[in-house]
């Protein structure tokens, strides 16, 4: 497996990231993508589970802000809802949405860490530029066709712990 496309950690849900873990790493930054990794894909509301998860890690320290490949309205809708800072239109793997997130919060890359469903943009777009990357499992079966066909190949590239 090259190593550009493989992720720090595998994890089933946002859920499952150890906090305390990730600050005792230096980590004060997250990442995060939107669908699919915090709700369903295009869902407009986000559950009182991840209300509650959010004020929990920013009571903890953690700066966070929504990297999307989406379109500027729903990103930042989505972002005033939950209270946390957005880069729309990102085009990851890219670097400079995440150098953007860095900088609104004031992180750097070994203070930052990406949590993400996909792999060729979420995991690439991350450890090109040395964060430290976690794989969740997509919330949700319903997507855009392109990454119904992008996630075929991933499966051949990077293969995935059964986690269910």
């Amino acid at each position: 497996m090259l190593n550009i496309l493989k992720p720090h950690l595998f994890l089933r849900t946002i859920y499952d990231i150890d906090l305390a873990r990730l600050a005792k790493r230096g980590i004060r930054g997250l990442i995060m993508d939107l669908d699919n990794t915090l709700v369903g894909y295009n869902r407009p509301d986000a559950s009182t589970e991840l209300v509650r998860w959010m004020s929990g890690a920013m009571r903890m320290g953690f700066d966070v802000c929504i990297v999307s490949n989406n379109l500027t309205r729903r990103v930042e809708e989505f972002s005033g809802l939950i209270g946390v800072k957005s880069v729309p239109k990102a085009a990851k793997p890219r670097r400079r949405g995440f150098r953007r997130a860095m900088t609104k919060m004031g992180t750097d890359s070994k203070s930052t860490a990406v949590v993400g469903d996909q792999v060729f943009t979420d995991i690439l777009g991350g450890n090109r530029l040395g964060l430290y990357t976690i794989l969740v499992r997509p919330l949700d079966d319903h997507e855009f066709l392109t990454t119904r066909l992008v996630r075929r190949v991933e499966r051949m590239v990077v293969p995935r712990p059964d986690s269910r």
